[in-house]
């Protein structure tokens, strides 16, 4: 087994050296830190994870906290920010958490890791606790949004995307349209309601022809709930725009199983613009958006930072959606 000692000897340093360099010490240089990483390499040493801890060091894994990863857009995310992190000589660690308790029994787990980073898709309301640990680990926030965590975040621009699609219902003639997104209580459930609200608002029509049903984005039986609740009205909506991936697929599913009433489904603006929604052959307009480019500006944002010793200070970049005609045979 190839030693820190060969490698030291290989490069005519010493061993405290190669040690401190693979701990990403502040005290070497980049270049030798470079040097040393390319010996290990090319000599086949791995590094002792725990002896690089009790040096204080951190380790090269970087935490990806997502709510969930059932859909293509989450699974994007993780496949883009895995390459971005493996290309920089990071590995990538992906956790699932949609509840404070868990997300906070996470971070824990991550921050004994000596994780080097987290980008984090936060819950509401993280617990003390978790700001805490944060705080204590450099992390930028991807998507969501709090004030108890990094000012350094990286999302959609929500309320313009659901603005735009509402308009676009509005142009073709639609009045009674039913909004299925989240509740207030996420930072993008806020501004996706202000946006379908503000489409109205600018069109001049009048709130009480649009319906609002609000609750847990990642939940499909709530999308599907909602969705029954609309047809069981005597006016249904002509159209429905939703405010999450996974409510688009369960609205998706429960009209295919329900027909509107006079034989037509309605038209639909999709938030995401999902491959597995390609069965669906009524009238379907996708909002898409750029996660793949967001996951790796938001992931080579970060690694700048971890190489470089610079502090995480606040910023933000918004990304734009566009509306994509997905499929319409109506």
């Amino acid at each position: 087994m190839v030693t820190a000692r060969q490698v030291a000897e290989s490069l005519g340093v010493a061993v405290s050296t190669v040690g401190r360099a693979l701990a990403d010490d502040p005290r070497i240089s980049q270049r030798m830190k470079l040097m040393v990483r390319e010996a290990a390499q090319r000599l086949g040493y791995v590094e002792n994870l725990p002896a690089q801890m009790m040096r204080g060091g951190s380790s090269r894994l970087i935490g990806l906290m997502l709510p969930d990863i059932r859909n293509s857009f989450y699974a994007t995310i993780a496949d883009a920010l895995s390459a971005c992190c493996d290309a920089a000589g990071y590995q990538l660690v992906v956790s699932l958490a949609d509840n404070p308790e868990a997300e906070s029994r996470h971070v824990r787990q991550l921050a004994s890791a000596r994780a080097a980073g987290i980008v984090i898709v936060p819950t509401p309301d993280p617990q003390p606790e978790t700001c805490a640990m944060l705080a204590r680990i450099p992390h930028v926030q991807l998507l969501r949004r709090v004030p108890q965590l990094s000012p350094a975040w990286f999302g959609i621009d929500d309320m313009e995307c659901l603005r735009a699609g509402t308009g676009h219902l509005i142009a073709r003639g639609h009045r009674r349209i039913a909004y299925i997104g989240g509740t207030g209580d996420y930072s993008t459930g806020a501004d996706r309601l202000a946006g379908f609200r503000r489409a109205f608002a600018e069109a001049g029509l009048d709130p009480a022809l649009a319906t609002e049903h609000l609750g847990p984005p990642a939940d499909p039986r709530f999308g599907a709930t909602a969705t029954a609740a609309l047809f069981a009205d005597a006016e249904p909506p002509s159209a429905i725009i939703t405010g999450a991936v996974q409510l688009t697929g369960a609205v998706l599913q429960a009209i295919a199983g329900r027909p509107h009433s006079d034989g037509r489904e309605p038209a639909i603006v999709g938030f995401g613009d999902e491959p597995s929604f390609s069965w669906w052959r009524g009238e379907l307009t996708a909002i898409a958006m750029p996660i793949q480019e967001l996951a790796q500006a938001c992931g080579g944002w970060l690694i700048e930072r971890l190489d470089t010793g610079a502090p995480i200070e606040a910023h933000s970049s918004m990304a734009s959606a566009q509306l994509v005609e997905y499929r319409s045979d109506v």
